[in-house]
C-alpha cells in the first residue's frame, strides 16, 4: 500500500506531481538539492492550492489538508528512508537521472516503488540505475499536472504486474485516467506532440503566421487545450529540443529538430523558466516577441 510519496525535483512538473500527490491523500515530500528552488516550488504550490479553492475544486478544509500533507527536504537520504513510491522529475538527460536512481537505491526501503516521470526516456535503461528494474516504470505527466487528466504509465521490459497494477492505483487516486502500455520510443503522446510542435516551429520558420495565430489554429481547429507554443513555453524549449533529438536518432528524419528551435535553445530562450521564449514573459504576462 502506498501511503509516502518522495517527488524528486521541484521544477514545474515536479511541483505539479506533488500537488496531485497531496490532494488525493498522500504524505508528500518534495526534495531538491536547492533551497531557493524548494522556496518557490512552496510558493507556487500554495498558488495553484488557493486558485483551486477560489474555481471551487478545492473545500478550504481540503486546501488545508493538502497542505498539511506537504513537506520540503535538501536531504535525500533522510526523504526516501520510509517512502513507498518514490516519483523522479528532473530533467530529461541520462547521466542526472542515473545519478538520482543509483542515489536512491543506497537510501529507498526495499519494498519502494520506483518512478520516472520520463516522456521520451526508457523506463528499461532507467530501471538498471537503480537495480530493482521489478519496481521500476515510467509516470509520464502531462502539463499543467493539476489540469491535465491523463497519466501514461509505461511498462519497462522488467517491469511487474504488481508494480504497473500498483502505479495504476495510485494514479487513479491522484484523480488521472490512465493508460498502460509497453516501452517504445515516445510512448504514445510524445511521439505525437513531439510532431505537431516541431511542425509549428517549421510553420513560423515558414513564416506561415504569428505564434498567436499558430497557437489559436490549434486550439480552437483542433480543440487543444494549449497551443503548441504556449505548451513548449511552459514546459521548457530545451526540454522539447532534447525529446526532439532523441526521437530523431531513434525513429528517424521525421524527427529532426526544426532548425529555429535549435536557435531559440541556443540564444537561451528556453520558455517560462528563462523569461523569454517563443513568447516574452519579463513583463509578468504573455506578450509576442518581435524576432
Amino acid at each position: 500500500m502506498i501511503n509516502q510519496i518522495v517527488v524528486v525535483g521541484s521544477g514545474v512538473m515536479g511541483r505539479g506531481i506533488a500537488y496531485v500527490a497531496a490532494v488525493g491523500g498522500f504524505s508528500t515530500t518534495v526534495y531538491d538539492t536547492n533551497e531557493a528552488a524548494l522556496d518557490n516550488a512552496k510558493n507556487e504550490l500554495n498558488k495553484i492550492l488557493e486558485k483551486s479553492l477560489n474555481r471551487g475544486k478545492l473545500t478550504a478544509m481540503q486546501m488545508e489538508e493538502a497542505k498539511n500533507r506537504l513537506t520540503f527536504s535538501t536531504a535525500l537520504e533522510k526523504a526516501v528512508k520510509s517512502a513507498d513510491l518514490v516519483i523522479e522529475a528532473v530533467p530529461e538527460v541520462a547521466e542526472i537521472k542515473r545519478q538520482v536512481f543509483e542515489s536512491l537505491e543506497a537510501y529507498a526501503p526495499e519494498h519502494c516503488f520506483f518512478a520516472t516521470n520520463t516522456s521520451t526516456m526508457s523506463p528499461t535503461e532507467i530501471g538498471s540505475y537503480g537495480k530493482r528494474p521489478e519496481k521500476t516504470i515510467a509516470m509520464h505527466f502531462f502539463n499543467p499536472v493539476h489540469r491535465m487528466p491523463l497519466v501514461e504509465i509505461v511498462r519497462g521490459l522488467e517491469t511487474s504486474d504488481e508494480t504497473a497494477n500498483t502505479i495504476r492505483a495510485v494514479a487513479e487516486q491522484m484523480g488521472k485516467e490512465t493508460v498502460v502500455i509497453n516501452e517504445f520510443p515516445g510512448f504514445v503522446t510524445s511521439r505525437i506532440s513531439c510532431l505537431v510542435g516541431n511542425e509549428a516551429f517549421y510553420m513560423l520558420q515558414e513564416g506561415l503566421g504569428t505564434p498567436e495565430e499558430i497557437d489559436k489554429a490549434i486550439k480552437l481547429g483542433l480543440n487543444y487545450p494549449m497551443g503548441p507554443f504556449e505548451l513548449v513555453d511552459l514546459v521548457g524549449l530545451d526540454a522539447r529540443l532534447n525529446n526532439l533529438r532523441q526521437l530523431h536518432e531513434k525513429l528517424g528524419e521525421k524527427y529532426r529538430p526544426a532548425p529555429l528551435l535549435e536557435q531559440y535553445v541556443k540564444a537561451g530562450r528556453l520558455g517560462r523558466k528563462s523569461g523569454k521564449g517563443v513568447y516574452d514573459y519579463t513583463a509578468g504576462k504573455k506578450e509576442v516577441l518581435t524576432k
